[in-house]
Formats: structure tokens, C-alpha cells, sequence
């Protein structure tokens, strides 16, 4: 055996010894019989990672969460440095492979959404096993003191699902290759974001600093959900993504609404009227201008769509819901659109805090989805022409104390906002990807041209040379963003597996 390989095979401390006959099979087998056997430390390493307070504001709780994980990747031979610019730590790694190996990155992110405790059924950082979603009838809370894992059981906790998972799975499969003496020659690149829920709004300046590091044949982005129908697949883009904080304006002081009702211009109201106005009746964003320059999907992309089993049924069923926001449009085809969204409106108390009272203001807040083609500039002038022509003076700032107030609009892009990123369906990397994922089994690899969600991805599209592909692994119920989100085992199972399998294939031959 060659020095690397029995080095490898002592490396890592509590690792099996396995027979040599493992290394005849293939790598996904190697790490399903590995996982099977140590599923309590695996479970227990996803449980360590997930007790650590991850909002990407908190630099303390961050600097923490990438401690442990330079500590954790280090015991599987990755050197490791912590980067900033100013906002969250970021960790750069890399696994050498010998000169001349095959070289993937790997992107995933360790921060979180914040979280608001009382909505939870357990404590979001309180790592919790539980028989089903806790958001579905008849789950239960499970102890952690249990001999085998149930598949179909839960970790709750803040990042199960997005997106700490990445990190235990990868390692385990290379625990798994390591402990058969079947480790790939392949050089693993990490770049690990711990302000992704935040928008990443120092990637471009942490990128100045390592881009050099991150040359790669093909970087992975190991981010999102699996497809409704449970099937693998390979995402190759998603949307941009922006946010516009609108404020109306009414008189300058509450008005009693009896006494001045049907008089005082009220900001809800007008509010009300200019987001009624960015869709039309069916659902359609009608802003004029606002789908300028959308490219067009492409042939592949739409054989791509209709290939994808229709989950539409399902999920309506699944979510309560009657019919999709366009009649008869599939979610797939919705993704691909332009979105604009409100987020979230306020303009006065309701049930025990509602008053009668005409407010001073009202607020709302806009996401904005980008598809290829679309820049967050030119969208913002859009909305900002279209709200001009409802007679709305549109500004950055407060209403001046002699200004009309109920003509005011106050429109802010936050920062962070980007453009949407497409990998062409017939790169070769793509199609190699599918041959390897499609040895797992359990279905044919679905090509998905965009996820409905969004990444960063621009950023590295314009500093990297390599192509990049979005690989998810969590359940596609995880419930991320919101309270008791979770990660069914099944899927940090499996991932093991794919990973394994992806690092042996890529390993195989050229990229």
C-alpha cells in the first residue's frame, strides 16, 4: 500500500480499519456499509455543528461556528485559513490530491436565518430528533439515546436544512474512502460562506483576497432542495435576488379615523393601490419595462422542464391551496419567471392592537427575482417610472416638511442585491455529473435549468474560471427560513453517498 494510502487509512482517530475487499466496490457502497455502521458519531458530529448560534450579525457566534469546522475539516488532512472584509468569517480549505489531480470546489454556507425561539417547537439551537416535520400531525420528539436512526426521522434545529448538512456529509464521505483505503486522487477546494443568509455582502471583497486559492476544473454549489418528487438533481441556476423597502406617507401626525376618515389621505391605502399595481390579474409582474431583456429559455431548458415529473397536485394538496397564482402554470415555469413579492406590509395595529387611527406612514418591503438577463439596476428604474406615472414623487428620502406627504414614495434598495446565474445544459461537465449521480440509482438525475431560490453565484461566474453546477441534498420540506426547520437523516444519509460517488467519478477521468 502506497505511504499516502496507510497514512490515510490511521489518519483519522475512531475510524474503522475496514477489510481491502471494500475497495473493489464502488464508492457509494463503500459509504452506505460506512454510514450504517456510524450513524450515532455521524449524528452526533451534525448535533455539535447545529448547537453553535449561527446569525451571520453576530461575528462572535461566527468566528465560533468556524473554529469548529477548521478544527473538524482538519482531521480528514485539510489546511484551512479564516478570511473577512469587514462582515462575517468566511473558511477557505483545501485537500491536496497529487500534482496534476482533478480539482473540485465546493461551495456551501454555515450561517442562518435569525430565528424567534417562541415559534419553535424546540429550541432552534437545541438540536432536537423528532419522528416527522414537526409542522405535520401526529409528529413526535424522539430521544437521541437510540441504537439505529430511522431514516424517516428528523433533526430540528436552525441550519439542518440550510445549510450546515453539507459539511458533516462531505466529510463522512471522505471518512468513508479514507477508512477503505479507497480515497480518490482528487484535490477538494472548500469555500464556506458564513453570511450567505445575509446576502453575502462581503463575498466580492473576500474573493480579492483568495480568488487565486480557488482555481478549479468544476466548483459545486451544495446549497437548496432536492426536487417536491424526492428525486436527485442538478440545479444549474437560480434567480437573483434584491430588496426595495417602500414607505407611503400620510398626515404628519395619527388622525382619529372617525373624524377624519373619507378626508385624510391614508398611507395604507395608497400603499395598497401601488403594490395592487405590479401585477395584473392573473398573477403576471405589469410593471412596463420590468421583463426588458429576459432571455429567453432555451430549447434544452424547456425539455429539460418537461421531463421533470409535475409535482403541482401534490404540493397544492400538500400546502392547502386550490390553484397556482397563474392558473395552470407549473412551478417550474413559475421559477423561471421574474417575480416581484411583498414580503411583508405595516401600516397600523390589528386584532387587540388595532386603533382608529390614520397613520403618519405606512412600510412594505419587495423581494425581487432576477432571471438571466436582468440587471437590479435597470428593474429598480422600472419600478421607479412606474410609480412616477401613478403621480408619486419617488425618493431615496424623507418627504421635505413643505412637500405634499400623500404624493411621497420612499423606495431603498437594500445592498446585496445581484443578478441570476444559468449553466448552459449541454456544458460537458453537466452531462458527465448526471452519468455519475445516475449510478446511485432511485431514479434518473432530473436537470433542473433554475432553482426557484438564489445564490451568489455571479460573483464567482465573474472571478473563476470553471464551470459551476448547484447540487442539493436537503429534504425538500425542511421548512428553511422559518421555525422547526430540519433535515430528514435519509437525506444526510444519502448525501454521504452522492459525495463519495462524485469524488470518485470526477476522479476518474479529465474534467
Amino acid at each position: 500500500m502506497a505511504p499516502k494510502r496507510l497514512i490515510e487509512k490511521i489518519l483519522l482517530v475512531g475510524l474503522v480499519i475496514w477489510p481491502c475487499w471494500v475497495t473493489a466496490q464502488d464508492a457509494a457502497q463503500t459509504a452506505r456499509a460506512y454510514h450504517q455502521k456510524q450513524s450515532s458519531r455521524i449524528v452526533s458530529d451534525f448535533r455539535a455543528l447545529l448547537s453553535l448560534p449561527n446569525v451571520a450579525t453576530n461575528h462572535v457566534d461566527m468566528q465560533a461556528n468556524a473554529e469548529f469546522i477548521q478544527a473538524y475539516i482538519g482531521k480528514r488532512g485539510f489546511t484551512s485559513k479564516v478570511v473577512s472584509a469587514g462582515g462575517a468569517p468566511y473558511v477557505i480549505a483545501e485537500r491536496p490530491g497529487a500534482e496534476g489531480a482533478p480539482t473540485v470546489l465546493i461551495y456551501a454556507h454555515f450561517d442562518g436565518q435569525p430565528v424567534i425561539p417562541s415559534q419553535w417547537s424546540s429550541p432552534p439551537f437545541e438540536p432536537t430528533l423528532w419522528s416527522d416535520n414537526p409542522l405535520s400531525a401526529g409528529a413526535q420528539k424522539l430521544s437521541w439515546d437510540q441504537e439505529k436512526f430511522d431514516p424517516n426521522w428528523r433533526v430540528v434545529a436552525r441550519s439542518a436544512g440550510d445549510d450546515k448538512a453539507p459539511v458533516i456529509a462531505l466529510m463522512a464521505a471522505i471518512d468513508a474512502l479514507i477508512a477503505a483505503g479507497a480515497m480518490p486522487d482528487i484535490t477538494i477546494k472548500l469555500f464556506l460562506d458564513g453570511e450567505e443568509e445575509r446576502g453575502s455582502p462581503t463575498l466580492a471583497g473576500v474573493l480579492d483576497k483568495v480568488a487565486e486559492d480557488l482555481k478549479a476544473d468544476l466548483m459545486l454549489f451544495c446549497d437548496g432542495p432536492m426536487h417536491q418528487s424526492g428525486r436527485r438533481q442538478l440545479v444549474l441556476g437560480v434567480r437573483g435576488s434584491m430588496t426595495v423597502d417602500l414607505t407611503t406617507y400620510g398626515p404628519n401626525r395619527p388622525l382619529h379615523s372617525g373624524h377624519y376618515g373619507n378626508w385624510a389621505s391614508n398611507p395604507t391605502e395608497t400603499l395598497m393601490r401601488l403594490l395592487l399595481s405590479l401585477k395584473d390579474d392573473v398573477g403576471r409582474v405589469s410593471v412596463n419595462g420590468y421583463l426588458d431583456n429576459v432571455r429567453p429559455i432555451s430549447a434544452d431548458e424547456r425539455a429539460a422542464v418537461d421531463a421533470m415529473p409535475s409535482v403541482d397536485a401534490l404540493v397544492k394538496r400538500n400546502l392547502g391551496l386550490s390553484e397556482s397564482e397563474v392558473p395552470g402554470e407549473r412551478l417550474e415555469d413559475a421559477i423561471m419567471r421574474p417575480a416581484i413579492v411583498v414580503r411583508g406590509i405595516s401600516g397600523g395595529g390589528v386584532g387587540a392592537k388595532a386603533r382608529n387611527i390614520i397613520e403618519p406612514s405606512a412600510d412594505a418591503s419587495l423581494n425581487l427575482r432576477l432571471v438571466p438577463g436582468q440587471k437590479p439596476e435597470a428593474l429598480l428604474a422600472a419600478l421607479k417610472a412606474h410609480f412616477e406615472s401613478m403621480g408619486m414623487t419617488v425618493s431615496t428620502e424623507e418627504p421635505a416638511p413643505n412637500a405634499a406627504r400623500e404624493k411621497h414614495l420612499r423606495m431603498v434598495a437594500r445592498r446585496g442585491g445581484y443578478r441570476a446565474f444559468r449553466t448552459p445544459s449541454d456544458t460537458p461537465v453537466v452531462v458527465k455529473l448526471k452519468g455519475i449521480l445516475d449510478r446511485l440509482g432511485e431514479g434518473e438525475t432530473l436537470i433542473t435549468p433554475t432553482m426557484g431560490g438564489s445564490l451568489p453565484i455571479y460573483l464567482f461566474e465573474d472571478n473563476l474560471d470553471a464551470p459551476i453546477v448547484i447540487l442539493p441534498v436537503a429534504n425538500h420540506d425542511n421548512n428553511q427560513h422559518g421555525r422547526d426547520e430540519n433535515l430528514r437523516l435519509e437525506n444526510l444519509f444519502s448525501a454521504i453517498e452522492m459525495y463519495a460517488e462524485v469524488l470518485d467519478g470526477l476522479a476518474q477521468e479529465p474534467l
